[in-house]
């Protein structure tokens, strides 16, 4: 059976609740606040039923709100719900008795006090992950009883000098956690909280026999995320990644996309010689959406940069994957000079803020359907400035 027979019955599902709910209507009242009341209603923003009910454009809060707490932890998350994020995002990598921590890499140096724990010294080693080699200390070399010994600190102090003043007040979440954390504020706030996870390195963890996807799969299933109409979004720069899950459950899947010159990790591995440029043409596109329901690229995919650093002209990205049926969300806007592209930025100081609003502007301009964004709070307020202007 070939990828596309395989994932068209799940699209097919996908299409068939987005009907249901049309005829349904959207101010229909329905069951508010956990994940099971995702499989019977949209949640009252009137574009349909699971993930096509959500606003657009959509906000994604970027390992939550990690423009103001330190990445991935539960103080993260919650206050990117509190400022009114639609979605929340969790970067997955395992320990090594195999649960799901939520980190953006397995490498725990920069993002927890681990160098300060004299009983871990032994663990720094270096490693090859996805052909970058790396020197510190890795998910897959602790216990989960042993992580949680450690507390997460800010990635980036000397950017967000601010954030360090949470510093050790977090530990590192199970992705079971964040699930329990996510039924109870949604029963709290009477609405679902939408999660949008990322398997991290699979082909690496896969080798070290720690497969992500059925560990993934398995808890989806548990706390009922696993439908094609469950408020959660499957993503990773592993295509075969996604297919892996397709296969697992009929949660909506999202192909991250890097560099146009780069080429995925599953693909090196496999002697697969396509770039992301391949992945982007239409050709490419049409292969995408056969298995997975969106695609996340870079922003520089949408509009590329010129010579200088500043906006040029935008691709056809959105038009392209648009035609496929595929949803956009691409990554990552940050208040930031230093994050901003050339145009945007405002003074000489690297961390002082930008012109964000501007730089949100061209690229929802664009037809993108959402975002991710360190900074939800300014990324709401340009989508809601965007809006006002296209009903206007």
């Amino acid at each position: 059976m070939t990828q596309g027979e395989r994932r068209t019955p799940a699209r097919r599902t996908v299409l068939g609740a987005a009907g249901a709910a049309a005829v349904l209507g959207a101010s229909t009242a329905l069951p508010t606040g956990t994940a099971q009341a995702a499989e019977a209603r949209g949640d009252g923003h009137g574009r349909g039923h699971g993930y096509r009910s959500l606003p657009v454009p959509t906000v994604i809060a970027h390992r939550g709100a990690s423009g103001y707490r330190p990445e991935h932890t539960l103080g993260s998350y919650r206050h990117a719900l509190d400022l009114g994020a639609h979605v929340i995002e969790q970067d997955l990598v395992p320990t090594r008795d195999g649960h799901l921590v939520c980190r953006h890499e397995n490498d725990i140096t920069g993002t927890t006090d681990v160098a300060d724990h004299p009983e871990f010294a032994s663990r720094k080693t270096t490693k090859s992950v996805d052909g970058t080699t790396l020197t510190g200390w890795f998910t897959e070399d602790f216990t989960l009883a042993e992580l949680k010994t450690l507390r997460a600190k800010e990635r980036i102090p000397g950017t967000r000098q601010e954030n360090t003043l949470y510093d050790g007040r977090w530990t590192i979440p199970t992705f079971e956690e964040v699930l329990r954390w996510a039924e109870e504020e949604g029963r709290r706030r009477g609405r679902d909280v939408w999660l949008h996870v990322e398997t991290k390195h699979p082909t690496y963890f896969r080798s070290l026999g720690l497969g992500l996807e059925e560990r993934l799969a398995k808890l989806l299933r548990r706390y009922g995320r696993h439908r094609a109409n469950s408020p959660v979004f499957l993503q990773s720069f592993e295509p075969s990644s996604i297919q892996r899950l397709a296969k697992l459950v009929d949660s909506p899947g999202v192909v991250l996309l890097s560099a146009a010159s780069s080429r995925p990790w599953d693909f090196v591995q496999a002697g697969d010689p396509r770039t992301v440029a391949d992945l982007v043409t239409p050709a490419g596109l049409s292969w995408i959406a056969s298995y997975a329901q969106g695609i996340g690229p870079t922003l520089d995919l949408v509009i590329p940069k010129d010579a200088t650093g500043r906006l040029g002209t935008p691709t056809t990205l959105v038009r392209d994957a648009h035609a496929e049926g595929l949803v956009l969300h691409p990554y990552t806007h940050r208040n930031e000079n230093s994050f901003l592209p050339a145009d945007f930025r405002r003074g000489t100081d690297p961390t002082a803020y930008g012109d964000s609003f501007g730089a949100l502007k061209r690229y929802l301009e664009t037809g993108i359907d959402g975002i991710f964004s360190d900074n939800p709070d300014t990324a709401l307020l340009a989508a809601a400035d965007f809006t006002a202007a296209t009903r206007g």
